[in-house]
């Protein structure tokens, strides 16, 4: 493997686990749900903002953009910890949580 892919597998993987870490903070401090599920898609959750998606989180309201809908049931820490990486929340929001 090139350092070039090794250097692209290393950071989405960080990213990954910044976003199970948040999740687990999230559900944590609420004493509310469980991270399961949260935890388990954050793969697929990252992959997809990473590779797939098009938008631009400094124009949200961009008309050409995409957009993708969840539950806002236990998989809402994952998508709320991916947004805040992106910089639509802050971590300070995100311990607001279920709050």
């Amino acid at each position: 493997m090139d350092n070039k892919k090794m250097n692209e597998k290393h950071l989405m993987n960080r990213a990954a686990n910044n976003i199970r870490i948040l999740a687990a903070s999230m559900v944590e401090k609420a004493n509310s749900g469980h991270p399961g599920g949260a935890m388990g898609g954050v793969d697929f959750m990252n992959a997809l903002f990473s590779e797939f998606l098009v938008y631009d989180p400094e124009n949200p309201y961009w008309e050409g953009r995409d957009r993708f809908f969840l539950d806002p049931g236990h998989m809402s820490p994952m998508l709320y910890s991916t947004l805040a990486l992106t910089g639509k929340f802050t971590i300070e929001e995100l311990a607001q949580f279920r709050q």
